[in-house]
């Protein structure tokens, strides 16, 4: 797997955290309702909120290069790196991860580049 740049990088970073939200949601086993279903009238079923459009669940090759990122290249960071890079392909503005992490925005930028930079050094080899 070599010649992986940072942009490639930052992308399986990004589609990790699309894929994990694409998961099916952890159910209870057993549980069950009693209660009879509810009947509602044309009215009703026009005012309802509209439900977001959800991408079905993620195909298996897109799972395991979220798992590859998950438990391989993030690994390679500290936590502190961890948390930045994941907070940035989670799509959170840099003011709050500046926020968080109790500094500035170009040390930020420059920490996530680094471990951009250190993540594509080491999946390279």
């Amino acid at each position: 797997m070599g010649g992986l740049t940072e942009q490639h990088i930052e992308e399986r970073i990004k589609e990790a955290v699309r894929t994990l939200r694409r998961l099916p949601d952890e159910k209870v086993m057993g549980f069950v309702s009693l209660w009879p279903p509810i009947r509602r009238d044309a009215v009703e079923i026009l005012n309802m909120e509209k439900m977001p459009l959800r991408l079905g669940p993620p195909m298996s090759d897109e799972i395991d290069r979220m798992e590859e990122v998950l438990f391989v290249w993030l690994k390679w960071l500290e936590p502190e790196e961890r948390r930045l890079v994941w907070l940035r392909a989670e799509k959170v503005r840099w003011k709050n991860i500046c926020e968080r992490l109790g500094c500035d925005r170009t040390t930020a930028w420059r920490r996530y580049k680094l471990a951009l930079t250190l993540i594509a050094g080491r999946a390279s080899k």
